[in-house]
């Protein structure tokens, strides 16, 4: 899947890990995704986060999309900044799951959180290969 999102490997957003319901991505804050505040612009944040979510919420097979996504703000992200998304799922129900995601930059001293984001997701297809 993420061979072919042409719109998160533009961005520079790389895979780390995808299995088991779980992914991990990363993004480097550049000149253009600061906004005005000389921040990184809340999309670039959540485009990561969402791209994480999706990730793992498709590393079960069927394709999944999202149904619904929300983001809390914890930290500015700067210009510079090595981001990481971690996805987990939190359950699954039906055609239906739910998956957290944190947003941390790395810094000298460890991880400091910029962002959460929950996601649901909705499977749409029942194999890949039906498309």
């Amino acid at each position: 899947m993420f061979d072919t999102d042409e719109a998160s490997r533009a961005l520079g957003i790389e895979l780390v890990e995808a299995a088991d319901g779980r992914a991990v991505a990363t993004m480097k804050v550049t000149e253009t995704m600061v906004n005005g505040h000389d921040i990184a612009h809340g999309g670039y944040v959540f485009l990561l986060a969402d791209t994480a979510f999706a990730l793992a919420c498709n590393t079960h097979g069927p394709v999944t999309v999202a149904a619904g996504a929300e983001i809390s703000f914890v930290a500015a992200g700067k210009l510079g900044d090595h981001l990481v998304a971690t996805a987990a799922e939190r359950t699954r129900y039906g055609r239906n799951g739910i998956y957290d995601v944190t947003v941390h930059r790395e810094t000298p001293g460890g991880p400091e959180v910029v962002a959460e984001f929950r996601g649901r997701s909705r499977v749409i297809e029942k194999n890949r290969e039906t498309q």
